[in-house]
């Protein structure tokens, strides 16, 4: 979800507001996996993806909705049940959970999305908590904890028995990008995601097969590096999405 990010981080620097919708939770066969988000502008435009289809329409319209209310964050559990997936022509029969919230001038978010887009770059990993659901009130949905590498913290997910608890989980999740969603024992469930430089595919040589490799990767959003010895096989036009081609005999 690197390009969710990056777009994000822009939105912030411009100061405007957005939505972003996270899969938190899922269960069975669904078309997305936690941790797949949408990002939502106040114009409709929609960046990244929560799989297509009915599940995506709807979340999408729930996002609008909380942006042109100015709404609270919502938690929206969604049922891939057969009355569905016949409609849509969907082969998934599982339930997923949507956690909803607007990003706006009194969202932590905006003040820890530049350390996530780092991560994704090459820097220390950090992970990010994020309170979805409390017994209470609403005043602590949203809250969130950024954790660095080196166990520093940004933010708050409200106590301080809240914020260890996280904190003792960030590294199962901060050094391979996974991402867990819990419940306290006190009733809070928190999202926890790990954000760190994805995969990187080396291709020595640039010719018809790098190139439909090179698309698998693309797909699968690793890092690319392509290095041949000729420049019409080893250049950004014919590989677009590399993060750099090099011109070498190695």
């Amino acid at each position: 979800m690197k390009q969710v990010f990056e777009a994000a981080e822009n939105l912030v620097r411009s100061d405007q507001t957005f939505a972003i919708a996270t899969v938190v939770g899922t269960r069975g066969s669904t078309p997305q996996k936690p941790g797949a988000k949408l990002l939502v502008q106040q114009n409709g435009h929609g960046i990244g993806t929560l799989g297509g289809g009915c599940v995506e329409g709807d979340i999408w319209f729930a996002a609008k909705e909380i942006l042109h209310d100015n709404g609270y964050p919502q938690l929206k559990n969604y049922f891939l049940n057969e009355d569905i997936a016949a409609r849509e022509g969907l082969v998934c029969g599982g339930s997923m959970t949507f956690y909803i919230e607007q990003i706006d001038q009194g969202n932590p978010f905006k003040s820890f999305v530049h350390d996530i887009v780092s991560a994704y770059n090459g820097a220390d990993p950090v992970a990010l908590a994020t309170v979805t659901k409390t017994k209470d009130t609403l005043q602590s949905i949203g809250s969130k904890l950024l954790i660095k590498g080196n166990k520093s913290t940004l933010g708050t997910l409200g106590t301080p028995h809240l914020d260890s608890y996280a904190i003792s989980l960030a590294d199962e999740v901060m050094s391979m990008g996974r991402n867990i969603y819990v419940t306290t024992e006190t009733g809070e469930q928190i999202f926890i995601e790990g954000y760190t430089a994805p995969p990187t595919v080396v291709l020595m040589g640039g010719g018809h097969i790098a190139k439909s490799v090179a698309a698998l990767v693309e797909q699968l959003q690793y890092r690319l590096f392509v290095m041949d010895d000729r420049e019409e096989f080893a250049n950004t036009k014919r590989f677009p999405y590399a993060t750099d081609t090099l011109v070498s005999t190695y």
